[in-house]
Parts: structure tokens; sequence; C-alpha cells
């Protein structure tokens, strides 16, 4: 019985892995590669407008490929979430490590259930503001946007956490190397609003929710034609942001002027003009001093 349920699993691995990599592959071209060629999320209820729009056409050349995915991936968190406790639990067996997909969705589940509301913040933070804190979002997506167009970071890298720069930073040296520009245009920052914020391991955590436009494309560095995107179509993207910082710091009046001390050397520096210690070549970023971005999930996105 055993064998034969391992057999079940390995196949739909198989499957699962077998669509994802025929399914077709689309470049996407804002920061963070979230907005794509094919709408998705629940924000906006779909598509608007006549003739059809670019949602239908894609979903139908995805469709197969993508429904079995969905279905194995299904099954296979079905049994290790459900079925195979029981199993256990017949079998007098003490339940065994989660699998790490299993562990993803419950550790989500669990932020979201964990949530404070703002306003409890500034118990902890009397400067703490929260329209001047959408509005530093709001500047900062679209100083990523712009960023993320020259294919070069280093001036934000005090605001994102290392893991979140190390990431971004693979995605843009794939860019670079497959000879690929992204443009992202007609930026507008619609909504910023703030859902709560948790504290975790010596950090407060603030979750953030963007609603953002924009026309995204990339272009050929050898040609300067368009290869993925259009100059044209308009997306409405939703995001969260999660942002972090040091617990216990609380929100100065000056923001702009603010000056660290290197973890390092002990020199002191502006953070806002430099990431990099000029003494002893340290790499800084405010996270134990002011709020750094750590990661950033694509909610929906709806083309016009």
């Amino acid at each position: 019985m055993k064998k034969h349920i391992k057999r079940w699993a390995l196949l739909l691995l198989v499957i699962l892995t077998v669509s994802v990599i025929t399914a077709p592959i689309h470049t996407r071209a804002d920061f963070g590669n979230f907005a794509g060629d094919s709408d998705y999320g629940g924000g906006g209820g779909g598509s608007s407008g006549g003739g059809g729009g670019g949602f239908i056409s894609d979903l139908e050349s995805e469709a197969i490929s993508w429904v079995i995915a969905i279905i194995g991936l299904i099954v296979m968190l079905i049994y290790y979430a459900l079925i195979r406790p029981i199993i256990d639990k017949i079998r007098g067996k003490k339940p065994e490590e989660e699998d790490d997909t299993v562990k993803e969705l419950r550790a989500m589940r669990e932020a979201g259930e964990k949530l404070r509301p703002v306003k409890e913040y500034g118990e902890l933070d009397p400067g703490f503001k929260e329209s001047a804190f959408c509005e530093r979002l709001s500047n900062l997506y679209v100083q990523l946007q712009d960023a993320w167009h020259e294919r070069n970071l280093e001036s934000l890298r005090p605001y994102l956490t290392d893991g979140f720069y190390n990431q971004s930073e693979r995605q843009l040296s794939e860019k670079r190397r497959n000879g690929v520009t992204p443009c992202v245009e007609r930026i507008a920052v619609l909504d910023v609003r703030l859902r709560g914020f948790y504290q975790e391991s010596g950090l407060d955590h603030m979750v953030a929710r963007l609603k953002t436009r924009i026309v995204d494309y990339e272009i050929s560095d050898s040609t300067g034609e368009v290869v993925s995107g259009s100059r044209k179509n308009e997306k409405f993207m939703e995001y969260e942001w999660e942002l972090c910082r040091k617990s216990g710091v609380t929100t100065e009046d000056t923001p702009d002027k603010r000056t660290v001390s290197c973890p390092q050397c002990g020199a002191p520096l502006n953070i806002n003009q430099t990431a990099e210690c000029p003494y002893c070549g340290s790499v800084v970023t405010v996270v134990n001093e002011d709020w750094a971005l750590d990661a950033i999930r694509g909610i929906s996105q709806r083309t016009k």
C-alpha cells in the first residue's frame, strides 16, 4: 500500500513538472516580474471592453498544461495535508514532517491571521503616521520601476533587505544575460493601504497593499525592438508589500536627514546617499534604523 501511494505521488509530480516546463513562457517587465501576458487574481473582476481581451486568448493557449498542473498540485496537497496524517494515525505512527509546500501555505495563512491593526502601532511608535508612510511607499514604487529599467538597484539597496535585494539582483542578471531591457511607463500609484503589522524575531513587520497602473514591455538591446509586452496596453496591478525594521526603533521627524553608524567600523553615514561605507566598504541597509522592503507578492493583474 505504501509503495502504491508513493508511486502515484511520483507520477503526479512528474505530470506537474512536465506541464510547467511545456507551458508557454512569458517574460515580464515590471520590478520583480509580476506583470505578465495573462491577467490573474480577483482584482477588478476580469478584463473590460469588447472583442475578447488578452486574458481569454492566453488562457486558451495555456489551458491544458496549467489545468493538469493545478489538478496535480491540488491532489498532492490533499494527500499530504489530509489523507497522509489520517493514514499515519490509523497505523499508530507519529505524523511525519510536513511537506515544504504545505508549510509555506500554512505560514502565509498564519501571517495573515496574526496581523494587528495599524492604529495599535501608534502605541509602539507615537511618531508613526500612516499617511506619510503610504506616501513613502508610493514614491518607492516609482523609484523601483525606474531602477529596474536602468537595470541597476544600487541606489535603492539601503531600502531593501539583503535577501530581497539578492533575489531582485538575480532577476536583473538574467535580463542582462538575455540582452533585454525592461521598460515601465505611465506609472500611476492609485491606492496604498496598510493591512496591519506583526512582530517576530526582534523585527516589526508592516504589510501594505498597493494598486497601480503601468505600461510595461521589454526591448532587445541589440535591435531596440519590443520583444515582449506592449507599449499600449495598460495593466492595473495589485501587490502586497512587506517591510520590516528592528523592534523598538521609532520614527524620526526628519527622516530625509537620517544618519546611521556603520555596523562594522562605527563611522557615521548618510544612509540616503550611499549603501556602502566609504571607510571599510561594508554594505549598510536601513533595516536596523528604518523600514526596509522585505518581500513583494503579486495579488492581481487586469489589462485594458
